[in-house]
């Protein structure tokens, strides 16, 4: 068995899983409800799938969420591509780019604080738990 030096990411699980199944990109993102485009970016890592995403993919693949990302190396943490994109955009000026992380960094809390709600309320938590 070969051994890599990169870590295996889950956009790589998936087209891996996918071949192996046989699909091509198009009939996989027609079987879970996304553009084509939508998975060609989840696949090579562009984009993070939503966990009804995920789920979708996983059942199509006939496998599960947690066993692809059991599979995909941990990501390291750091700023969020979106972060380094506008750092890197030569076209925003300085307090443009502030901006936007600031908007960035609001939604993001916003979507983080609502998914603990919703986790809480799924597990039968009462808010001061």
């Amino acid at each position: 068995m070969e051994f890599q030096d990169n870590p295996v990411t889950l956009g790589e699980i998936i087209r891996r899983q996918r071949e192996l199944a046989e699909l091509s990109m198009r009939q996989l993102a027609s079987m879970v409800g996304i553009s084509n485009p939508y998975l060609s970016q989840i696949e090579r890592g562009l984009r993070a799938p939503s966990e009804r995403v995920l789920h979708a993919i996983a059942t199509s693949l006939r496998t599960t969420a947690d066993a692809m990302m059991k599979q995909a190396a941990p990501v390291e943490p750091g700023p969020p591509a979106v972060l380094t994109a506008i750092a890197a955009d030569p076209n925003l000026t300085a307090r443009q780019r502030q901006a936007l992380g600031e908007v960035y960094a609001a939604m993001a809390e916003t979507t983080i604080g609502r998914r603990r709600r919703e986790r809480r309320a799924r597990d039968g938590e009462r808010p001061g738990d």
